[in-house]
């Protein structure tokens, strides 16, 4: 849990800055700049399965210490260098970095937390959502000293973290079975060819896609409406805090809640269905007039996302901790960090074409007139995905998968 936390809190009081460096204070044109934060996106989302296969082979311990060394290195850099070479190396480490510790993070806490696995992982997105919570207000304390003095001191906390981690992190492995007999090519098409595993990948999809447009589309449509000015900034501000403080006030409560009444795959589609249902307050806001400005102004800005944020973050708090335990079920408790690995990149992948489509949506939608569009679309996203897993609930594909034979 400190190790999530502090992973967060050093990521995003550097990563949320990282642009504005980039562009204003080394004057690089803005394809470069994007050609930088692709490379750390892409090192990290192409490198999920080979590090959840590393921490099957190797144990996750050795895993989170080196990928956390790693960040230590890259972001150390990323404050000292200029040259775009450089810049490319390090922000490739920093993507690299993530993808060998989150998948082995994720199965050391399923192995750890044994059949409490839905209450752990609840728990676990409370110090992930803190860690967001927390990082960019650190952060843009140290930016306004220096940027540098932010990245240094991410590196900082990420080189005492390895070494707590080190000293202090009880070494966890996978259970012994015939995968440490095997090649990587046949753990890999033991992965690949799971099939119930496979099925509700591409189903959860809809979830990353739908929780990331607290990053994209919200804050969009904020500035849409309200500007550049403080009355934006104050909007778009309200998002994060209002998802951020009610994952951290409500999670375990609600994992609780749906622990007594609810089955998994209930409660997945559940999720789901509020997730998508996130985007009516959007929806209503189209019918209403745009006032000239006051207070109505910033409550038709800010409202309507703010609300969207919170039935997000619900849908998230339900389904999440779910979600986590059902991939160790549909994994049958073997290979599990290569299972979390391939779901990770897929997951990526769908973030990305997610992304793409609702930015061409959006302008799409503005040009035509047709405001409400966007909405509409995320909302039966929501819908469809809910229904993805109510069918393979009802069809028995979520219940745990038979461990193979040795």
């Amino acid at each position: 849990m400190v190790n999530q936390f502090t992973i967060n809190l050093g990521f995003y009081m550097l990563m949320p800055y990282l642009a504005q460096h980039l562009s204003g204070g080394l004057g690089l044109a803005g394809w470069v700049v994007g050609l930088v934060l692709g490379v750390r996106n892409f090192s990290q989302q192409g490198m999920f399965l080979l590090g959840g296969t590393l921490a099957d082979r190797l144990g996750y311990k050795p895993l989170i210490v080196a990928g956390c060394v790693l960040r230590t290195a890259g972001f150390a850099v990323l404050g000292l260098v200029d040259s775009l070479p450089a810049l490319l190396a390090a922000s490739a480490a920093t993507g690299l970095a993530g993808a060998l510790f989150n998948p082995a993070v994720r199965a050391y806490l399923a192995a750890d937390a044994g059949e409490r696995r839905v209450e752990a992982f609840a728990l676990f997105n409370v110090y992930y959502q803190a860690g967001i919570l927390l990082g960019p207000v650190v952060g843009m304390a140290l930016t306004g000293v220096s940027f540098r003095v932010t990245c240094l001191t991410s590196a900082a906390i990420f080189a005492v973290l390895s070494a707590v981690q080190l000293r202090a992190l009880p070494a966890r492995r996978a259970a012994g079975g015939p995968e440490e007999r095997e090649s990587v090519l046949a753990q890999w098409r033991t992965v690949v060819t799971n099939r119930p595993f496979l099925l509700f990948s591409l189903a959860m999809v809809g979830s990353y896609v739908l929780s990331f447009q607290i990053y994209l589309a919200l804050p969009l449509e904020v500035r849409r409406l309200g500007g550049e000015g403080a009355t934006g900034t104050s909007a778009v501000a309200l998002l994060f805090a209002v998802s951020g403080l009610s994952t951290i006030l409500a999670q375990t409560r609600v994992t609780a809640w749906c622990e007594a009444g609810l089955a998994p795959g209930q409660a997945l589609s559940r999720g789901l269905v509020l997730m998508g249902a996130a985007f009516l307050p959007l929806l209503a806001a189209t019918a209403v007039p745009v006032p000239d400005g006051g207070a109505a102004r910033w409550l038709l800005v800010a409202v309507p996302p703010a609300l969207t944020a919170f039935l997000l973050a619900m849908g998230t708090m339900v389904a999440y901790p779910f979600e986590m335990d059902t991939l160790v079920r549909l994994s049958g408790d073997r290979l599990v960090a290569t299972h979390y690995g391939l779901y990770n990149t897929i997951s990526g992948i769908g973030i990305a074409l997610g992304n793409l489509l609702t930015g061409t949506a959006l302008d799409a939608a503005r040009a035509a007139g047709l405001s409400a569009l966007p909405w509409l679309v995320l909302g039966a996203l929501g819908l469809g995905c809910a229904a993805a897993l109510h069918g393979l609930h009802r069809t028995g594909r979520l219940a745990p998968a038979r461990p193979a034979a040795a």
